[in-house]
């Protein structure tokens, strides 16, 4: 039962989680770590389970991760009835971890998290990660909420439709010129040279499947350039053909450094948020602020 894991052995956890390693957790409780090590083999003793892997850095099995987010949730209570009962004066802001994608960080998500009132004062702990894999950082209790493409909520997480992210297939006209000319689409750009963000970004593979009813994906010949900004400059460069999110590609389209690959052609790809199922001021304040954003900035 949750209510009896000692607190001081949860927080420990965390910490552990968090920095890393046991010596910098202990560093961070100012305790030793030999108090840290025995922490946490009592709090595995308690639960009759292994909770973390002792690599370099730690990482929480599953059953860690259950109590790596139990942690969470408890040290943000903890922290909202300080704030109430008047005695959090000189303590920590509240800290928010949220998981979300590159191209929303680029795009329009910052500016919403600027419209967040800080009164009381609210840190933000961003972590970057694909839409298709922010999922996984609330499971693992990373984080306390997340931009995601899943609509399947997160065990123990609420879920909202924000809107849709609109992408444009582009290039610039030199490279139209090179690679895409002298027959239709769906035959030349499986072929053609290809800007991707990441081993894991599959979305201009997925849309060249669309062209070709699955028969191929983009090309092998790919560029990864792993910044949202740094993939519009490399397709503006020339070095490929790329999805390029619609804020970014709507001045590129309109000055002519980049043309769309065919009239009409785009990827729209869902997003949602989803948090954690917890009475949080904080967090149900900067939810609202993001769907906010989104209803103005998204599809």
């Amino acid at each position: 039962m949750m209510a009896d894991l000692p607190f001081d052995q949860v927080r420990t956890l965390l910490a552990v989680v968090d920095e890393g390693t046991f010596d910098a957790a202990a560093a961070a409780l100012h305790v030793t770590p030999s108090a840290v090590s025995q922490r946490v083999k009592a709090l595995e003793q308690r639960t009759g389970r292994v909770l973390v892997m002792r690599t370099k850095p730690v990482r929480p099995t599953e059953s860690g991760q259950v109590v790596v987010r139990f942690a969470r949730q408890l040290a943000a209570l903890e922290r909202d009835a300080q704030a109430e009962l008047g005695i959090a004066a000189g303590s920590a802001p509240a800290r928010l971890a949220i998981a979300v994608n590159a191209d929303s960080l680029a795009t329009w998500f910052l500016p919403a998290l600027t419209r967040v009132p800080q009164d009381p004062p609210v840190c933000f702990e961003l972590h970057r990660e694909d839409e298709t894999h922010t999922a996984e950082l609330l499971r693992e209790g990373k984080v306390m909420a997340a931009v995601t493409a899943s609509a399947e909520p997160v065990a123990g997480c609420t879920v909202r439709r924000l809107g849709l992210a609109r992408y444009r297939p582009a290039a610039t006209p030199r490279f139209v010129a090179d690679h895409l000319d002298g027959g239709p689409l769906e035959r030349r750009l499986p072929d053609a040279p290809v800007v991707v963000f990441d081993r894991r970004d599959e979305l201009q593979d997925r849309f060249v499947r669309s062209l070709t009813a699955g028969r191929s994906g983009a090309s092998a010949f790919r560029h990864h350039v792993p910044t949202s900004e740094g993939f519009c400059d490399a397709v503006a460069a020339g070095l490929g053909w790329g999805l390029v999110p619609e804020p970014q590609a709507a001045p590129l389209l309109k000055s002519g450094a980049l043309v769309e690959l065919a009239p009409g052609l785009r990827m729209d790809v869902p997003l949602f948020w989803q948090q954690w199922t917890l009475d949080v001021p904080a967090l149900a304040l900067v939810a609202e602020t993001i769907a906010a954003a989104a209803a103005q900035a998204l599809h």
